[in-house]
């Protein structure tokens, strides 16, 4: 397990969700692992935690001879980084490549975000975001593969105003660090995989997102997986500074 690189994957909590299928994608293609869950945060919204999921993936990730630690962290915690950083070298090596999977997202509108609800989308999404990657690039030694950023966005803008400005601001992140730290040898990209069926679509909805792609289908978080193993590759080296869609082909 010791010659396998490891990757942090952000926002890893539930078994149907999208940090889950990378996770899980990455281990079958001689990653190891270590992922990040907020139970806290998944008890708030609709679907809810699912007790046993965290252990389930490590399972099936070790079923594929990955070696994996899986650690709760708040990511509103400005402290959380670096001692998530600590935390997986201590126990597993260096970190290879970032993943960011994780979100804080709550839908409101203009009229209707408060101050704090707007405010802990920009904790979440933006500020651990950037927090993440300072970490990452600081403790980052490039023997003889490159280091890896990927970041999970959103074009969300209506009625759905701090998720979709906070997305924004994070795919301007990433793109930045696709330049500044092209000294280090690490690549950063951002993937929008527009709506993935993670468990919060209804039927009537999963119909309208099919009837406008060219497969006939919703996405998956498979899709996005494929995706992130892809530029996790020696063949996705050449890709670096780019807002990738992959939804499909989506047009609302």
């Amino acid at each position: 397990m010791r010659d396998r690189p490891l990757v942090l994957v952000t926002g890893a909590s539930r078994m149907n969700g999208i940090g889950a299928a990378i996770a899980l994608e990455l281990a079958k293609s001689n990653w190891n692992i270590a992922i990040t869950y907020w139970t806290d945060y998944d008890n708030s919204m609709p679907w809810g935690s699912r007790a046993g999921d965290v252990d389930e993936l490590r399972r099936q990730c070790e079923q594929h001879g990955a070696s994996v630690v899986s650690i709760e962290s708040d990511l509103s915690d400005t402290k959380a980084p670096e001692s998530l950083f600590d935390t997986i070298e201590g126990k597993t090596g260096s970190v290879l490549a970032l993943i960011l999977s994780h979100a804080y997202s709550v839908d409101r509108s203009i009229l209707t975000a408060t101050v704090e609800e707007f405010d802990m989308h920009f904790d979440v999404n933006v500020r651990a975001s950037w927090l993440l990657i300072r970490e990452f690039a600081r403790r980052f030694q490039f023997n003889d593969r490159p280091g890896r950023i990927i970041a999970l966005t959103s074009d969300h803008t209506s009625f759905n105003l701090p998720y979709g400005a906070s997305k924004g601001a994070l795919d301007r992140i990433v793109i930045a660090a696709a330049e500044e730290l092209r000294e280090k040898r690490i690549l950063a990209n951002a993937i929008n995989p527009g709506p993935n069926d993670t468990g919060w679509m209804d039927d009537s909805f999963k119909e309208v997102v099919a009837q406008k792609t060219y497969q006939g289908r919703v996405g998956n978080p498979q899709d996005t997986a494929n995706l992130v193993s892809f530029l996790c590759s020696k063949k996705g080296e050449w890709i670096n500074g780019q807002l990738l869609h992959s939804n499909g082909g989506v047009r609302w």
